[in-house]
């Protein structure tokens, strides 16, 4: 029912933004609509981990070129040939939880995640920030739950 007024909600926006004249040369990136999919437990390190799925409802809006291969801007750690933007979960206070450094579409934004140790209380809230390295800007998500 939510994603449902969501996705209307940003056709209704699509649709005025077209009608005042923007072509898609001059279309605003829209910030991201991040909503929890699910979660899975799982083992690595000898720890048990609880991840939290999430989908960035409006990723179709974001353009490809965005996600491509930016060998020209500074890496990832070891990788040389990270992506343009990179993604980044934070907290309702602002503190950093968790990165994807190499996305390569759009439809990646698909496949984000955080996890949390079993047993550790994760935070009511939290966000994302897509960074778009090229421009030098960011694109900060709703805040999402951690419940489903």
């Amino acid at each position: 029912m939510l994603v449902r007024k969501f996705l209307k909600l940003l056709t209704l926006f699509s649709s005025l933004s077209l009608a005042l004249g923007a072509t898609p040369a001059q279309a605003v990136v829209p910030s991201p609509v991040l909503y929890l999919m699910g979660m899975e437990a799982y083992s690595a390190g000898g720890k048990n981990w609880i991840r939290y799925r999430y989908d960035v409802l409006n990723k179709d809006q974001y353009p490809a070129d965005m996600f491509t291969a930016a060998p020209n801007l500074p890496p990832c750690g070891l990788n040389t040939n990270s992506s343009r933007s990179w993604v980044d979960f934070f907290d309702q206070q602002g503190h950093r939880l968790y990165g994807f450094c190499a996305l390569g579409s759009p439809a990646s934004l698909h496949d984000i995640w955080v996890s949390f140790e079993e047993g550790t209380v994760p935070p009511s809230w939290i966000y994302i920030e897509i960074n778009d390295r090229q421009t030098n800007t960011k694109y900060r998500s709703n805040l999402a739950d951690t419940v489903m």
